[in-house]
């Protein structure tokens, strides 16, 4: 980035049910120098999302004529659909000084280390996978069937936890929350950042 004082790069990931989406809203909402990169998406809105709020939606050949113009920073097939993260979107909200945040799965986070090797990356687990079920389940949108999938892939999704730079449980969700900011807030507190914000000051102090 060639901005002095550029944003910081922030990837979490968790299985389908871990929670991720809630904590995220939550974070987001107390912190304001925190900003959710919006993806695009090939599936279908659920009620109460919006486009360019939640995703912005389109077509298949939407987002594979995208995907060839090299317009995505990460792209993966989750399930049924296409999930991309525009690279250009993500470039200069850096460049603004703004921190982002990549909601992506594990195969997106490899793509985004590639490209941003100080991103931070945070994986999200539920307490048990009886709990992963459990929460599954309570959604009352799937099927038993997709239930089932869904539980398979949340297991192939866990096993890339050691990829990650921090591992923070969901089990209470105040908890979690607070694990995230602390882990935002000691990333805007490391040396290099830091210093760049209290330039003068420093300079002052050492004068």
């Amino acid at each position: 980035m060639s901005n002095s004082n550029p944003g910081n790069l922030f990837i979490v990931s968790a299985p389908s049910g871990g929670g991720k989406t809630s904590l995220l809203k939550a974070l987001l909402k107390m912190d304001g120098n925190l900003v959710l990169s919006v993806s695009h998406t090939t599936r279908s809105p659920r009620p109460g999302e919006q486009d360019g709020v939640h995703y912005y939606f389109v077509s298949v050949d939407e987002f594979m004529s995208l995907a060839g113009e090299g317009a995505f920073l990460e792209q993966a097939q989750v399930f049924d659909n296409y999930y991309g993260t525009s690279q250009a979107g993500v470039e200069s909200q850096l460049r603004a000084g703004q921190d982002v945040v990549l909601e992506i799965d594990w195969q997106g986070a490899r793509q985004v280390r590639k490209a941003f090797p100080d991103a931070i990356s945070i994986f999200v687990i539920p307490p048990s996978i009886a709990a992963l079920r459990e929460r599954l389940s309570s959604r009352g949108q799937d099927d038993e069937a997709t239930i089932e999938r869904r539980m398979k892939d949340a297991r192939n999704e866990l096993s890339h936890y050691a990829e990650y730079d921090y591992l923070v449980v969901n089990d209470r969700f105040e908890d979690a929350l607070g694990d995230l900011a602390c882990i935002v807030r000691s990333t805007r507190l490391r040396l290099k950042q830091n210093a760049q914000r209290h330039t003068a000051a420093l300079q002052e102090m050492l004068a």
